[in-house]
């Protein structure tokens, strides 16, 4: 059977003179690669434009598919295409690979045009004001200087704060979901345990795991446990009992002479596959590099607090977050709130109850539908 909605990932690489990347560390990149994805058209006016901004393992690919063999839409069809919230029939959609990643854009794993090898740990610390900054050189290459709406779940709701603050002229609307203003004690601890999972792994070999004598053994193991420790955080306590409880994969157990330490219940299998289907489309250091943007982003730093960041926005603000969302729980959303609304702008908010967890806002429901599609048409008057 044919698909209608073939999607080609572009690429798009600044460099040369007055192209160099500052970072908020000081230190440079001399030649940056995007990696991007457009649907639907771009107005006369270039006023229709809707930037996406994608979590922690996501990537350019939002919507529709690559290849005719593909089994799964981008992570955010159910929100991107004809008649959806993010209507192509009405708005030019643009999704991106942040730097950092693994998926198109200059990452750890690139090679660094100075040596002419992976980067490995050269690559220099980003921050998500970094991950911001290419995305506004590929708006501008694009001729597009007011965007019609940005919007972002988790990390892509952190990207999107940064970026009402950042550049506040530019987009009309911002969608804001669970996403939080700077992590917890606890959110740290989560991302810290990952990273040290992937550090441990001995290929991880400081980083240089990209070379030929390492005979393609990378630090997989650490990077599988890093994603079982982080999916755990992303569903509900609720959802996780609903599918698996104490179901064991064997119903007809036996006797056994040993012990099974890995796989017996049917929720360690779950999260074994998860682990071993990440590790074939992630790089372990992009992991440790997004990971640490993550706990050392803080929408406060450089303001008296979060009360003053925002009352640089200009925006109308959508925040949402999830009842059964416990690693961004809605109490963050509406430090949030309360900050956008001192400041007068124009937000609402809603916290949903859906049963998923984290992930709610990757889950096609009727209620995130309706609000999306809610605030982009009230955008429109």
């Amino acid at each position: 059977m044919e698909r209608k909605n073939i999607v080609n990932t572009r690429y798009i690489t600044f460099e040369g003179p007055g192209s160099q990347l500052l970072l908020d560390s000081g230190q440079k990149l001399t030649a940056v690669t995007i990696a991007y994805e457009t649907y639907g058209n771009l107005n006369k006016k270039r006023d229709n434009t809707v930037l996406i901004f994608h979590a922690l393992s996501g990537d350019a690919h939002a919507a529709g598919f690559n290849s005719e063999s593909d089994k799964k839409p981008g992570w955010w069809d159910i929100m991107i295409g004809p008649a959806k919230p993010f209507d192509t029939d009405k708005y030019f959609v643009i999704c991106s690979n942040v730097i950092g990643g693994c998926k198109g854009s200059t990452g750890p794993s690139s090679i660094n045009p100075e040596t002419k090898k992976p980067y490995g740990l050269s690559f220099p610390e980003i921050t998500i004001n970094d991950m911001l900054k290419p995305q506004k050189k590929l708006l501008e290459h694009l001729g597009i200087e007011k965007l019609f709406c940005i919007a972002g779940g988790s990390m892509g709701g952190m990207q999107a704060l940064q970026w009402i603050v950042a550049y506040p002229e530019t987009a009309k609307g911002a969608i804001i979901i669970a996403a939080a203003a700077g992590h917890t004690a606890q959110q740290i601890a989560f991302n810290s345990i990952g990273r040290y999972a992937i550090i441990s792994d001995p290929a991880w070999n400081n980083g240089n795991y990209y070379d030929k004598s390492c005979m393609g053994k990378r630090p997989d193991i650490g990077l599988s446990i890093a994603r079982m420790i982080g999916h755990i955080t992303y569903i509900s306590e609720e959802l996780m009992h609903k599918k698996f409880g104490r179901d064991f994969i064997n119903k007809n157990r036996i006797k056994k002479s040993f012990i099974d330490f890995t796989k017996e219940f049917e929720v360690e299998s779950y999260l074994y596959y998860q682990g071993e289907s990440f590790i074939k489309r992630f790089d372990p250091n992009s992991y440790l590099y997004i990971t640490k943007a993550l706990d050392n982003f803080n929408l406060s730093q450089g303001y008296k607090n979060l009360v003053e960041a925002m009352s640089r926005v200009k925006s109308r603000c959508l925040v949402l977050s999830f009842k059964s969302d416990w690693l961004y729980p809605g109490q963050q959303s509406m430090q949030i709130v309360k900050a956008l609304k001192i400041n007068g702008v124009d937000t609402t908010y809603v916290d949903l109850d859906l049963p998923y967890g984290h992930d709610s806002f990757l889950i096609e429901d009727k209620k995130l539908i309706s609000l999306v599609k809610g605030f982009t048409g009230g955008l429109e008057d």
